[in-house]
């Protein structure tokens, strides 16, 4: 129904709003550490689905589960005064455990590098050295790099 340019926008909009009322506008000790990571707006602009993700453990991220929950109806209100709607969107808050998975991945990673260095030593040496590959003989790849050195080094040439 709406313009996917307009959606995107409102996305930002209250996605900004939201970030700055929890920040500042909040007087809640549980708000602490709190992150807005997406809004997602449905096509008749009716429900907006906030993701977040609270730094902490179980039970500091239960207490600002509660706390948006509690405070649901005075940050609509926020978000009200800053959209140029006619409605203002349910709020809907889903936890978002994306940087969780991310750190669970990139140990699991680690560990394996770390388990093939323990029994081939030499395995994995290039990681260390991993540098661009620089192609001299085309000329657009040679003159895009050539833009980005600095200046201080093009006049000493």
């Amino acid at each position: 129904m709406t313009n996917p340019r307009t959606r995107a926008k409102i996305e930002a909009r209250i996605r900004e709003r939201l970030a700055y009322c929890i920040e500042f506008e909040l007087n809640d000790p549980r708000a602490s550490f709190i992150t807005i990571t997406s809004v997602q707006i449905s096509s008749d602009l009716s429900i907006a689905k906030v993701f977040y993700s609270v730094y902490g453990t179980d039970g500091e991220k239960s207490k600002a589960m509660h706390m948006l929950e509690d405070a649901t109806g005075f940050i609509r209100k926020q978000v009200g005064r800053v959209l140029k709607t006619r409605r203002i969107p349910q709020l809907r808050w889903i936890y978002d455990d994306s940087v969780e998975v991310q750190e669970e991945v990139e140990r699991a990673i680690s560990s394996a590098l770390q388990h093939d260095r323990d029994v081939n030593p030499e395995a994995h040496a290039e990681l260390g050295k991993i540098e661009p590959e620089e192609k001299t003989g085309d000329v657009m790849d040679q003159g895009f790099l050539d833009s980005l050195k600095p200046r201080d080094e093009e006049e000493d040439e």
